[in-house]
């Protein structure tokens, strides 16, 4: 089952934090448990930590108990107003534009997220000029807690068309299950990852099976990223430095097998299985070597994650057990430090009540 929201952390990062040894069988257990540690956090903060561009329907914002020019978005908060500018409308079935210089966004020094809506009251714009209040208010822009990327690399094949599931990206090490990725102004949510050529093969070392021999040569090391895992023949190797055309790295990595190598292809994991126009977004076509961008999530929102993902996947091994394992090598308590880090992300990131004027 593939990977169907976006997460707060990746499948990568969950199973190079675990204390167990991981492997591609694993894939699915990880996947589960990164969406369930998502939507816990979802629930814990009553709020997500991702953007999509949507409209809202509000009422007549008097039924908010709150002034007539005013209206609290709670759970439909906005990411931004600058790059993506709202555009608010209000009349029911016969709606009128409100200018954007009529509408002031809040809280003002603490935004974003944006949570309310005011006019301006020096204008002549006014809320409820439909046949009834119900859904008389429209808003449509970038919904969310941030709306906030960092570079990724850049495609490795342009995508020259708007309906294949398929992306290739110069950095394996850059994005992972269950991002997203932004290329031009499309979104895309990554729900998995294979292994794609690089075109490249063995120089020199990984010639015996052997967990010190881990210098591997290659033709250009500069095509190469830290973090990345890559394939010989049937052995999954991570790449921990780069020195000119020299890859170190870790042997028998994701559950695979030393082996020897000779004159070996190298894969890399590069290949990505996407939902295209993911989050509002519109499918587009993309250039060679077109720079993508991945979401950032807050940094206590992603240790929260992985944190609940490592402990639900090493209890699922475990059958849910109170010990996990047998013996000297048993852990208790598994988790015991979850209370903490949902305490602080609550309270960093918890979207609170307010208080309505009566």
């Amino acid at each position: 089952m593939a990977i169907t929201r976006p997460t707060y952390a990746t499948r990568e990062e969950v199973k190079q934090a675990a204390d167990i040894k991981l492997s591609a069988r694993n894939d699915q257990q990880v996947d589960r448990a990164i969406e369930a540690a998502s939507d816990g956090i979802d629930g814990l903060t009553h709020r997500v930590f991702y953007t999509t561009f949507a409209t809202r329907y509000f009422d007549w914002p008097n039924f908010q108990a709150t002034y007539p020019w005013k209206i609290y978005l709670d759970a439909n908060e906005l990411a931004d107003v600058t790059t993506t500018v709202p555009v608010v409308t209000t009349g029911g079935n016969s709606p009128q534009t409100i200018p954007v210089a009529s509408a002031l966004w809040g809280p003002w020094n603490y935004a974003p997220p944006f949570t309310r809506l005011e006019l301006d009251r020096s204008t002549s714009s006014t809320f409820g000029l439909g046949d009834t209040p119900q859904r008389d208010v429209r808003i449509t822009g970038m919904f969310g807690y941030q709306d906030v990327f960092a570079p990724a690399g850049a495609l490795a094949a342009a995508m020259s068309d708007t309906t294949s599931t398929t992306a290739q990206i110069t950095n394996g090490a850059a994005v992972g299950v269950g991002d997203v990725m932004m290329v031009g102004t499309e979104r895309m949510l990554v729900t998995d990852k294979t292994m794609l050529s690089t075109t490249q093969a063995q120089q020199s070392g990984l010639t015996t099976a052997n967990n010190a021999d881990v210098a591997l040569g290659v033709t250009d090391g500069t095509k190469f990223s830290i973090g990345e895992t890559l394939l010989l023949d049937s052995e999954r190797v991570l790449v921990v430095d780069i020195a000119g055309n020299v890859l170190t790295v870790k042997r028998a990595w994701d559950g695979t097998v030393l082996a020897t190598h000779a004159g070996a292809t190298i894969y890399a994991l590069r290949q990505l299985a996407v939902v295209r126009g993911a989050l509002g977004s519109a499918a587009a076509t993309h250039l060679l070597a077109a720079a993508a961008q991945i979401a950032v999530v807050p940094r206590l929102v992603k240790q929260l994650a992985i944190a609940e993902a490592v402990v639900d996947v090493a209890q699922q091994l475990g059958a849910y057990t109170t010990v996990q394992g047998d013996g000297a090598s048993g852990i208790t308590k598994i988790g015991q430090g979850l209370p903490d880090l949902r305490q602080r992300c609550y309270v960093q990131f918890g979207r609170k009540a307010r208080q309505r004027t009566v």
